[in-house]
C-alpha cells in the first residue's frame, strides 16, 4: 500500500510519542497516537501506566486543547503505532473510542500480537465503515515494542545481557574485584537500560561478591519522561540459596525474586535445610520460586516462561561470566550490550563469558546495531546474526 509523505510525517511523530512511554507503560506495550483534520494536527497522545489513558484516549482527549470547545474529530486521520484495543481491560476498548470520534480513516504501523486483539481491532474499525491502512514503519513500530511483541509471540521476554569490560574483554580481577571498570557517565547510562526493564537477572556469584541493590537510580526527569518510575523486578538466580537474608537488596523498593532449584531428600536432610533458608528469605521480604534443574542449575528457559507469565516484556541480565556465558550458550540472548573502558587487566583477569567453544567454526556471530562513545567508554550494542 503506497503511503504519502504527509502520512509518513505524522506516524514519525506518533513514534515519537510512543518512545515517551518506553520507561513506564509495561506490561502493556507503548503507543503514540496522532490525530489530523484536514492536514491538521488536532490531537495527538501516548499510553500512559497500567490503569491509565491509552495513546488514543490521550490524543481524543487532547482534541479540545487544540480546537476548542466543540472538537470536531468526525473525518479525522488517526495514526496509531500498534493496533487498537478492541477489548476491555483496566480501560474500554480504544476502537470503540475512534468509531465514537467519527475517525474515517486509521494508519496503524503494526498489528497486536497479543491474542486479545490480532486483528480483531482492524476488523471492529473496518465492519464500522472505517478506513485501515496498516504497514507504516512497521519495522520501527516492532523495534519499540520489541520485548511486548516477543512475550506474545514466542512467550519468553526480550534478553538483554549487559557486560562492563576492559578492552581486552576482561570484566573482573582473578579475585572477583570489578567496581568500577568504567566511568560514571556508562554507569548512569546503564540506569536508562534499567528504567526500561520489567526485571533484572543476576546470578549469586554477582550478590556475594558485590551484595548489590539492583534499583532504579535515575529519576523521570533526567530520563525526560512525565510519568512516575517503577523498580524493576530483581532476580537472583541461586540454585543452593546461598543468599544471605541481610542482603542489601531486601532494603530496597520493590520486589526481589529467589530463583532455586527444589533440593532432594526428606524431612532431615536437603529438604528441611531448604525449608528453613525459604522460610528466612520469606521473612526478609523475598519470594521465593522452585523451578526445575537443569544440568545442576536453574533451568533458565523455564525462568524465562515464568517471567513471562507473569508480564515481563524486557528483562537485564547483569551477572558474572558464568551467567551471561549460560544464556548466551542455550541460545536466550536477543540483544546485548557492551561498555568498554579502555583499560587492560591482563590475561589472569576474568573473561566476559564462560562460553565452551572449541573451533573458530562454533563461533557465535553477532550483528552490530550500534556504537558510541559515553564518556571515556565504548558502548557497543549487538544481536546474534541470524543470517550468519
Amino acid at each position: 500500500m503506497a503511503f504519502s509523505i504527509a502520512d509518513r510525517e505524522h506516524m514519525s511523530r506518533a513514534l515519537e510519542l510512543a518512545a515517551r512511554g518506553r520507561f513506564t507503560t509495561s506490561p502493556n506495550p507503548t503507543v503514540g497516537c496522532v490525530l489530523v483534520k484536514d492536514g491538521k494536527v488536532i490531537g495527538e497522545g501516548y499510553t500512559r501506566p497500567a490503569g491509565g489513558n491509552h495513546a488514543e484516549i490521550e490524543a481524543l482527549a487532547g482534541v479540545s486543547d487544540t480546537c476548542g470547545a466543540a472538537p470536531e474529530t468526525c473525518g479525522a486521520t488517526a495514526y496509531v503505532t500498534l493496533e487498537p484495543c478492541s477489548h476491555s481491560g483496566k480501560t474500554g476498548p480504544c476502537v470503540e473510542a475512534l468509531i465514537a470520534a467519527g475517525i474515517g480513516r486509521v494508519v496503524i504501523a503494526c498489528e497486536d500480537p497479543n491474542p486479545k486483539v490480532a486483528g480483531q481491532g482492524i476488523k471492529f474499525l473496518e465492519q464500522a465503515g472505517i478506513e485501515v491502512a496498516c504497514g507504516l514503519f512497521e519495522e520501527q513500530a516492532r523495534e519499540i515494542n520489541k520485548g511486548f511483541i516477543k512475550r506474545h509471540e514466542q512467550g519468553t521476554p526480550w534478553v538483554l545481557v549487559k557486560m562492563a569490560a576492559s578492552l581486552d574483554g576482561r570484566t573482573a580481577m582473578a579475585s572477583g574485584q570489578s567496581q568500577w571498570i568504567t566511568t560514571p557517565a556508562s554507569r548512569q547510562d546503564v540506569q536508562r537500560l534499567r528504567a526500561a526493564s520489567c526485571a533484572i537477572i543476576t546470578g549469586i556469584g554477582t550478590q556475594l561478591m558485590d551484595d548489590p541493590s539492583l534499583t532504579v537510580r535515575i529519576t523521570k526527569e533526567q530520563l525526560g519522561v512525565e510519568d512516575d518510575l517503577r523498580q524493576p523486578l530483581r532476580v537472583v538466580v541461586d540454585s543452593k540459596l546461598q543468599i544471605s537474608p541481610q542482603a542489601r537488596m531486601f532494603d530496597q523498593p520493590g520486589e526481589t525474586l529467589i530463583a532455586t532449584v527444589a533440593a532432594n531428600g526428606d524431612e532431615h536432610s536437603d529438604g528441611a535445610q531448604q525449608r528453613e533458608k525459604v522460610a528466612a528469605l520469606q521473612a526478609a521480604g523475598a519470594e521465593v520460586l522452585l523451578l526445575p534443574e537443569r544440568q545442576g542449575h536453574v533451568d533458565l528457559h523455564e525462568l524465562l516462561l515464568e517471567l513471562a507469565r507473569r508480564e515481563c516484556n524486557n528483562i537485564m541480565v547483569e551477572a558474572g561470566a558464568g551467567l551471561a556465558g549460560a544464556f548466551v550458550a542455550e541460545g536466550l540472548l536477543d540483544e546485548m550490550v557492551c561498555y568498554f573502558a579502555p583499560k587492560l587487566f591482563g590475561s589472569d583477569a576474568r573473561p566476559m563469558f564462560e562460553l565452551p567453544i572449541q573451533t573458530i567454526d562454533a563461533h557465535l556471530a553477532l550483528a552490530v546495531k550500534d556504537i558510541r562513545q559515553i564518556g571515556e567508554d565504548i558502548r557497543i550494542t549487538l544481536r546474534p546474526d541470524k543470517d550468519y
